[in-house]
């Protein structure tokens, strides 16, 4: 009984203590934010190009879509004596799919296609994202990189820590002679990255496990994407997943500033400035990558929620 007293005597006396308290919180500098992910779908004719770009603003306040001039992908097999320089490849150029709305997309106004078709590309061909703002160019690479089908997606009995958790058992096969990187989308804004250190050309079967605060029930679908990446990009979304401590998705944590891909390259050129070394805090959050992607799904048939 005394514990109860002991808890009403600190609510009364909060509530009676009540003053408003002026915080002053740290100025943010303005960040453009860049969702550059595309996903490809080897079924599928062309890649989903999409590139998402907001600015960042200071604590509770929304993200705001960020105004950019341009915005282009080239793609290609590197030079084995340039690596810079692409060959054998093309140039999307990208339009705002709506005014306003920030998301770029290939321009449907160009006389040729900008789409970029699937049967184009080849694991290791290089793509190169450029965006211009009025005052500032941004500049990103990547590595396409192929993934593999996932062999099996079950669901098991085994719990945790609150006995009311739901395990889906996941099950691929990693290619033999090379070292892998995954990323695995789990749904509901869930991820995890995993190399082939310890199974490398195996079959890699592992359980994760959903708490009751997803709402899991009998009708519930759960969609699973696994997608290969590179070094650099299992690196970054291992840190923003820690960052958001593993139940946010990759680019709704504004308070993770864990610097990507996207650099800018304002001022740069082939003659006297080789780097952005005296500008090396002013750089994009986000990241641009192409990664190949398998899918399947599993609905949930006998889960229990309390």
């Amino acid at each position: 009984m005394r514990r109860y007293l002991l808890i009403l005597f600190a609510i009364a006396f909060c509530i009676s203590c009540e003053d408003i308290i002026d915080v002053d919180l740290p100025e943010n500098e303005t960040r453009l934010i860049v969702e550059g992910v595309i996903r490809v779908d080897v079924t599928q004719e062309y890649l989903p190009i999409e590139i998402k770009v907001s600015q960042s603003s200071s604590f509770f306040e929304e993200n705001t879509v960020a105004t950019i001039k341009s915005a282009i992908i080239y793609y290609g097999t590197p030079r084995e004596d340039a690596p810079e320089i692409l060959e054998g490849g093309g140039i999307s150029n990208l339009a705002e799919v709506e005014a306003g709305s920030g998301k770029w997309a290939p321009d449907p106004s160009f006389d040729s296609d900008q789409r970029i078709r699937v049967s184009s590309i080849n694991e290791g061909d290089v793509f190169q994202l450029i965006l211009e703002t009025d005052e500032e160019r941004y500049f990103a690479t990547t590595t396409y990189v192929k993934s593999v089908p996932i062999d099996s997606l079950e669901q098991g009995d085994e719990t945790l820590f609150s006995g009311d958790e739901t395990e889906i058992i996941v099950a691929f096969t990693d290619p033999a002679d090379s070292n892998d990187f995954y990323l695995l989308d789990l749904d509901f804004g869930e991820f995890l990255v995993t190399e082939d250190e310890f199974y490398q050309g195996q079959t890699f079967i592992f359980s994760y496990f959903y708490d009751n605060e997803l709402e899991l029930n009998t009708s519930s679908v759960v969609n699973i994407s696994l997608m290969g990446v590179d070094e650099s990009f299992y690196n970054y979304m291992n840190q923003i997943i820690v960052q958001s401590g593993g139940d946010q998705g990759p680019f709704q944590t504004p308070a993770a500033t864990v610097r990507g891909n996207i650099i800018n390259i304002t001022g740069v050129d082939n003659n006297e400035v080789f780097d952005n070394v005296e500008r090396s805090n002013n750089y994009a959050l986000g990241y641009f990558a192409i990664v190949e992607e398998y899918k399947d799904s599993i609905v949930i048939t006998n889960n229990e929620t309390n």
